[in-house]
């Protein structure tokens, strides 16, 4: 039986032994090597004089860094290095001899003109897996251009599909572009590991905003690929599914997530309007869909005479998908959150646990971000 832990008592991880070099910056990288490091990997991040630029994307700071910093960067070792002198160029040719990984989300041209292009890593590292992470991808009439999270929601869609029927298209409230990119970058490493343990050889994870974006529009992009219709913005509600909005009750607003009849029927029967199942209108989801603004109104009405949290908290014991709208607050310290562990507290740091729980080598906090030190 192999030791599944370090000598502190720490879990070792599923990656650990993992050695990955992060040339990364701003958000996407960063939040792909910290769920590396989170789970074992080696992150050694590697940042030029300056620093990231999200260390200085505040208030609020934290340990003279910005939080949005401090949220994507920890579990990893820092570096400062100047490329533009030969001698950090040296240091990081020496990095990669012993290195399993580089991500970066450097500028086109960039590594070529460091002396580290593509066939270069080929020749010189034959085992790297070198995840590159851009705006638009390696190839195709936009590619090398820069991409930005909100510009890459409005290009790739998302935006459009985002907002009150009557209002402007809107931005999702979190950067959700670069965290989708950030995450399929870690599924393209895994996925390079996996196949370098038959080949032998590393490959390059090419990763876009662009990509990203356009793969996240499920169900939008399949009604249009399979009808040739514009989606509409639609608020809260779904397009294709109802009721699955939010609702009004005594106290606050719930969020109804109804996906069957018979999940429909169960909300009936709980607040007091069985009759609604069995009216023509709400038979069935198409039905539904078709008289969406009866239906809520009349859910509406008979919701009014209940509290949320109780309502939601009955509704969902009884198989009846739905929330209170929380708060961020009342998000982080819901009892599941706590018992969950998804809020880790070390020494000062405080930051969202990752999502994905291994029982035999679960992922751990060994180190806060790294401070700026040459």
């Amino acid at each position: 039986m192999t030791d599944e832990s370090d000598q502190s008592g720490t879990p070792r991880g599923a990656l650990h032994g993992l050695k990955v070099v992060d040339l990364s910056r701003v958000l996407a990288g960063p939040y792909c090597t910290q769920i590396l490091g989170d789970h074992g990997a080696d992150v050694l991040k590697v940042e030029a004089p300056q620093g990231d630029e999200t260390r200085r994307w505040g208030p609020p700071f934290v340990d003279g860094s910005a939080a949005y910093f401090m949220g994507v960067n920890r579990n990893k070792r820092g570096m400062v290095l100047d490329f533009t002198q030969d001698a950090a160029r040296t240091t990081l040719a020496g990095l990669l001899k012993g290195a399993d990984v580089l991500v970066e989300n450097f500028k086109a041209g960039t590594l070529e003109r460091w002396g580290f292009g593509r066939d270069v890593l080929e020749k010189d590292y034959p085992g790297l897996v070198h995840c590159r992470i851009t705006g638009f991808g390696d190839d195709g009439p936009y590619a090398g251009l820069p991409g930005y999270d909100a510009a890459l929601q409005a290009m790739t869609g998302l935006m459009s599909i985002n907002g009150e029927p009557d209002a402007e298209p809107l931005r999702a409230g979190v950067p959700v572009v670069d965290l989708v990119t950030g995450l399929n970058a870690v599924i393209g490493i895994l996925l390079a590991l996996q196949e370098r343990r038959e080949s032998g050889l590393g490959q390059l994870v090419d990763v876009s905003l662009f990509d990203s974006g356009l793969s996240v529009l499920h169900p939008h992009s399949a009604n249009f690929l399979a009808t040739g219709d514009l989606p509409v913005r639609t608020g809260n509600a779904h397009p294709n599914i109802t009721p699955y909005d939010t609702f009004d009750t005594a106290t606050g607003p719930i969020f109804l997530a109804i996906g069957s009849d018979r999940q429909f029927a169960g909300l009936c029967d709980m607040i007091g309007v069985s009759h609604l199942a069995l009216d023509p209108r709400f038979a069935g989801n198409a039905q539904r869909c078709g008289h969406r603004d009866e239906l809520k109104q009349q859910l509406e009405t008979a919701l009014a005479g209940f509290e949320v949290d109780d309502l939601a908290d009955r509704l969902i014991r009884n198989g009846v998908p739905c929330a209170p709208v929380y708060d961020l607050a009342q998000a982080l310290n819901h009892p599941q959150a706590r018992h969950r562990n998804m809020v880790w507290e070390d020494d000062g740091y405080r930051g969202v646990a990752p999502p994905v729980h291994l029982s035999r080598s679960p992922a751990s906090l060994r180190m806060k971000p790294p401070k700026l030190e040459g």
